[in-house]
């Protein structure tokens, strides 16, 4: 089975993850990668000056929602050891599509599905707050991931919980609880997580990117910006 195909089929309409009343005209995509030169007048480890940049993004534009970064090589994760721990094995590569907009901002789950697990993953730079929901749709398996939430979307989660499509599962963290960043969700879908529960690598390095491309397809697959 084409894996990308079959999510792509799964709807001929965007699905979305915030509020479907922002008009698709309000969202923006971003570039964050490490060629933007624009992005090296700016200290990306200082969420103060980061958070400016993006906020700054969105008033040029006039948008609500800045988007993008899958398959991104960034240097934002330079910063923390958590992404280079081994060396000539840095991980860089963004294997999800990042969503930028305040704390607080409300998240919907874009298909019906079950939570397979949750986690505060504290690590620096890490998720924050992590849902995972498990989807069985026409006899495929496969998960979605969301990172950066808010801490109260997983206080009173519970393994197994149903969300319908359209239903909130959380909100938004700040940089105090999301690992350290410009409020954003962090979306990815994954096909075998591994043994993972309530987390998933979400940056990967040039040695294992080909793997990780088959097991974590573009989410546009689904958003269809």
């Amino acid at each position: 089975m084409d894996f990308s195909k079959f999510l792509y089929n799964i709807s001929s309409v965007p699905l979305n993850l915030l509020d479907e009343s922002i008009p698709k005209s309000k969202y923006v995509p971003i570039d964050l990668s490490e060629s933007n030169q624009e992005l090296k007048a700016i200290d990306v480890s200082l969420v103060s000056e980061f958070g400016q940049f993006i906020n700054n993004y969105l008033k040029e534009h006039d948008a609500v929602v800045a988007y993008g970064g899958y398959l991104e090589e960034r240097n934002l994760y330079k910063r923390s050891a958590y992404f280079n721990s081994q060396a000539n094995q840095e991980r860089n590569i963004h294997l999800g599509i990042d969503l930028w907009r305040e704390d607080g901002t409300s998240i919907y789950a874009p298909l019906e599905g079950e939570v397979q697990g949750f986690k505060n993953n504290t690590n620096y730079g890490d998720y924050g707050p992590t849902i995972i929901l498990k989807h069985n749709i026409s006899g495929v398996t496969f998960y979605t991931l969301y990172g950066h939430l808010s801490l109260a979307s997983i206080k009173t989660l519970q393994i197994g919980k149903t969300f319908k499509q359209g239903e909130k599962i959380g909100a938004l963290g700040d940089a105090a609880i999301n690992g350290d960043y410009p409020p954003h969700l962090h979306f990815q879908i994954i096909k075998d997580l591994q043994g993972f529960t309530g987390d998933y690598p979400g940056v990967a390095n040039k040695d294992n990117l080909e793997f990780y491309k088959e097991n974590c397809p573009n989410p546009n697959l689904l958003l269809k910006f």
